[in-house]
């Protein structure tokens, strides 16, 4: 069952998402070469902690820390650990906050120093393609126009979408119904409503789309051990169209 949120939930859904865009521009301002993933995870926790919020991924059926630090060929679910950044490596950070009894989630990929054209490109595309779902979540569309929307941007652009991970809705749950795949036809799925709200996040590959994961049990690498990147935002549908909960405004 889709739950629909209330104005007031919706209140509460902005506040845990500005607590996570204000923890990833942090990290967006750490983010350098000798800076080790244990150091963003711990200073984001911190921040959180600041804002009265708690970490949502935190204990999260056995995660170990408050962030997803996933580099390079890393796709999502990378534990912070002693590795430290260096130039020319890329890093997607997956960051959650729960505040009020709602949660926020968002990601972001960034370079580290000076990055290749090619990864520039990767991730410039999965950024573009996560606007181009977001401009699909208008009521009355179907759910699968979103996937469709993401997939046909990022193979026009000979890219390829993580099939095995997807989208989520979300609200007092970190993971409600519906899924959002970052693939699909166009014109199937629920048809999108008032109040719904979706964490659209297209996970995008340089190389094949196959995944797997790391002896760990946690971090999903590419197969081909190409590079990927992960954007993602909380999307509320509204009757103006979507709202990104995520995102500081102004």
């Amino acid at each position: 069952m889709i739950e629909l949120k209330s104005k007031e939930q919706l209140g509460r859904m902005r506040k845990a998402g500005r607590i996570v865009a204000e923890t990833l521009e942090l990290m967006r301002k750490m983010v350098a070469p000798g800076v080790t993933t244990e150091q963003l995870d711990r200073a984001a926790e911190d921040y959180i902690g600041k804002c009265n919020a708690i970490p949502a991924f935190k204990g999260y059926n056995g995660f170990p820390a408050t962030l997803c630090t996933s580099i390079n060929e890393e796709v999502v679910h990378g534990i912070p650990g002693l590795r430290a950044l260096k130039s020319g490596d890329i890093i997607s950070i997956d960051c959650g906050a729960i505040i009020d009894g709602y949660v926020g989630d968002s990601a972001i990929t960034l370079p580290v120093g000076e990055i290749s054209r090619e990864l520039q490109n990767l991730l410039a595309v999965t950024e573009e393609s996560l606007r181009c779902g977001i401009a699909q979540a208008l009521k009355g569309n179907r759910l699968f126009d979103i996937s469709y929307a993401i997939q046909t941007y990022v193979e026009e652009n000979t890219m390829s979408v993580v099939r095995d991970y997807v989208g989520h809705g979300i609200g007092r749950k970190m993971h409600e119904e519906p899924q959002v795949p970052n693939f699909g036809k166009p014109g199937r799925g629920p048809r999108l409503e008032v109040g719904m709200v979706l964490a659209i996040e297209p996970m995008v590959n340089l190389g094949g789309y196959q995944v797997e994961t790391l002896e760990n049990q946690w971090t999903v690498v590419t197969k081909d051990r190409r590079a990927s990147a992960h954007f993602e935002h909380t999307v509320a549908i509204t009757e103006n169209g979507p709202e990104i909960l995520t995102r500081i405004e102004g």
